[in-house]
């Protein structure tokens, strides 16, 4: 089978052509709205303490994760931002930020 070569041919959009690709984009959005905001991470509490010492002591949450044992960033990250893990996983953060966790009265 022959090679074809192609050659790119760039042109300015006519009037119709915008129309109809806005019209495209706004179905787009209607059907696949965009997603919702991320959540920030935490300032309170065990996960925002955990992220105050990791910045403290420089480490990214690459860092942190191989410091700890963890398999990638995103286990630190979930951490951070509150999502449901599991006590191995932040006593394993904490160690590794020279920390440990206690249980005090409140």
């Amino acid at each position: 089978m022959a090679k074809m070569n192609f050659e790119r041919i760039s042109r300015p959009l006519t009037d119709e052509e915008k129309a109809r690709h806005a019209m495209i984009r706004k179905q787009v959005m209607q059907e696949f709205p965009p997603a919702e905001k991320k959540q920030n991470a935490l300032s309170s509490g065990i996960a925002a303490d955990l992220r105050r010492a990791r910045k403290a002591r420089g480490f990214t949450c690459a860092a942190l994760a191989e410091l700890a044992g963890l398999p990638d960033a995103n286990t630190v990250k979930d951490v951070e931002y509150g999502r449901n893990t599991e006590l191995a996983t932040i006593e394993a953060i904490a160690k590794a930020l020279g920390l440990k966790l206690e249980l005090v009265d409140a």
